[in-house]
């Protein structure tokens, strides 16, 4: 099929459909710059899917004198908080303490005190870790998460999944957030303020003609072939950036893209509370145990390279023993690997400045624009999803240069789609849809707010019992639902619905997916002459 040449050039087009990309395109579709965003397969189908889905300042990156990058996240946190009360909510760490805890060999505190305090033989003393978390209540203001407390853990909620030989604990906030709803809702919100969004899009080439990027794409499913012009072109492709750089554009840039494999098991629920564990090891590492999905317990992560970004990360029975293992340490009733019901893993693709392990690369962002063949290409390193707002801000920043008048920073506190409502305000939500649809029991309505807040209403529509919502395919994921994320939120195989939209396939069997893959596939097939005229 021969390529079609689009009318006219739009401001900014961008490569990749993850956290970065689609908060890169929201903010410049939300100054008023024209915005397309492909993205070869599912939005948030890789790294923005497969993260430990915390909102955090990371604490251990203390240890790594990444004080800019630490006080930034922690801004965020409440920020974003306010911003989509549905997908992000408050949540509480409990660090327990115990005197084997030790640095990661890599990190330059415990090469400091190396010199200064040998006898200390790397290990993370009580008072150092009652300084760092000083500094993580103290690096930026909060006033909607609770500052740090001691615990005496005997008798205690959260002392009885531990073994006895945990005494003590610090505890502290950070936030959760759903990621792959985040990108979702990014984009969405992108395509309101203008921005055409194009998933299952593969960027085949872009070169530099006359002043414009001309780049030249194919659609994954139809084989459909585009032309696009742009003034300026983002390259937020991820694990896929530095393919990017020398495949796809033929840049000589120096600057590479590690790529470090974080994976993490779920096993049913181990406690009974909702407060989440900070595991330290012996090795220097660190894991989460995370409440989730109320009825399990995510454990991760893992820090290891990864050599390509075409290779789909999975963890492996190594990751999955090691992860088993290190919660043994702390658990008392020991888990195996006939507990853990699922696995996911993802690549981070961090910028590479040398560091000599996974664990020590940084988790900073990196950006870099090249403009000498006249139309700009900003190229996107790194990041955090805590620090994803931000990151698009520094990238409207870098590029404001080439867009005389670009008006200035304005996502901070504006809501997400179904966001606007009080942080505090999910269980009135739920109580009012349980008021308004006597059908719905409190777990079904409590999912739907945290995946749709306040469009719950609009997805649920005038139903007055369950059968009005048509077809269900089990887990209360109904067809009103379904054909909801497809008309509006992108989703187009199962796939997409019960593993990134939500996680219900982990209350899903095989066949119900299956059933659920082909109805969607005949809905498409349905409407496709309808798109087609």
């Amino acid at each position: 099929m021969s390529a079609k040449v689009m009318d006219s050039p739009v401001d900014l087009f961008v490569i990749g459909g993850g956290i970065n990309g689609c908060g890169i395109a929201r903010d410049a579709a939300g100054r008023g710059l024209t915005v397309r965003l492909a993205e070869m397969n599912d939005l948030a189908s890789a790294t923005s899917s497969a993260s430990t889905k915390l909102f955090h300042g990371g604490l251990r990156y203390l240890e790594y004198f990444e004080f800019r990058l630490v006080r930034e996240a922690l801004i965020e946190r409440e920020t974003l908080l306010r911003a989509m009360p549905h997908i992000s909510w408050p949540m509480r760490f409990v660090l327990p303490y115990h005197k084997d805890m030790r640095f990661e060999s890599a990190t330059p505190t415990s090469r400091v005190l190396a010199r200064v305090m040998p006898w200390m033989k790397g290990r993370r003393p009580a008072w150092l870790i009652r300084l760092a978390l000083m500094l993580y209540d103290t690096l930026a203001p909060r006033r909607i998460l609770p500052g740090t407390r001691t615990l005496d853990l005997p008798g205690t909620p959260e002392g009885a999944p531990l073994q006895d030989r945990f005494r003590h604990a610090f505890e502290y906030s950070d936030c959760w957030v759903e990621d792959s709803r985040l990108v979702v809702l990014n984009a969405r919100d992108a395509q309101a303020r203008g921005a055409e969004i194009l998933p299952r899009t593969r960027v085949l080439s872009a070169r530099r003609d006359g002043g414009l990027w001309v780049i030249e794409t194919k659609d994954t499913e139809t084989g459909e072939r585009r032309t696009h012009r742009a003034r300026a072109l983002v390259n937020a492709a991820g694990p896929w950036a530095g393919a990017v750089i020398h495949g796809v554009i033929g840049l000589n840039a120096q600057d590479n893209v590690r790529l470090v494999r974080g994976s993490h098991i779920v096993t049913p629920r181990l406690y009974d509370h909702d407060k989440c564990y900070f595991f330290q090891g012996t090795d220097g590492r660190i894991i989460f145990a995370i409440p989730y999905e109320t009825d399990f317990t995510l454990i991760g992560t893992t820090d290891a390279d990864h050599a390509d970004p075409d290779a789909p990360p999975e963890c492996t029975p190594e990751e999955r023993d090691y992860l088993i293992a290190f919660a043994n340490r702390y658990f008392r009733r020991p888990i195996g690997p006939k507990d853990v019901v699922w696995t996911y893993a993802g690549v981070r693709p961090l910028h590479d400045d040398g560091a000599s392990s996974a664990t020590a690369a940084t988790r900073d962002y990196t950006l870099k624009v090249d403009a000498t063949g006249g139309a700009p290409v900003l190229n996107v390193f790194g990041g955090k999803i805590t620090t994803y707002r931000r990151l698009a801000e520094a990238a409207l920043d870098r590029l404001a240069p080439h867009f005389p008048g670009l008006p200035g920073d304005w996502t901070a506190g504006v809501p997400l789609p179904g966001g606007d409502f009080p942080v505090d305000g999910v269980t009135a939500l739920v109580d009012g849809l349980l008021a308004d649809y006597a059908f719905l029991t409190r777990p079904w309505a409590l999912r739907l707010v945290r995946a749709y807040g306040t469009e719950a209403r609009a997805m649920l529509g005038t139903a007055t019992r369950a059968a009005d919502l048509g077809r269900d395919f089990g887990a209360t994921l109904s067809a009103r639902e379904v054909a909801w994320l497809m008309d509006r939120e992108y989703a187009r195989t199962a796939e997409d619905v019960v593993w990134r939209r939500s996680k219900l396939g982990l209350r899903m069997g095989a066949d119900q997916i299956a059933a659920l893959d082909d109805w969607m596939g005949e809905r498409r097939r349905q409407s496709a002459p309808a798109a087609a005229e």
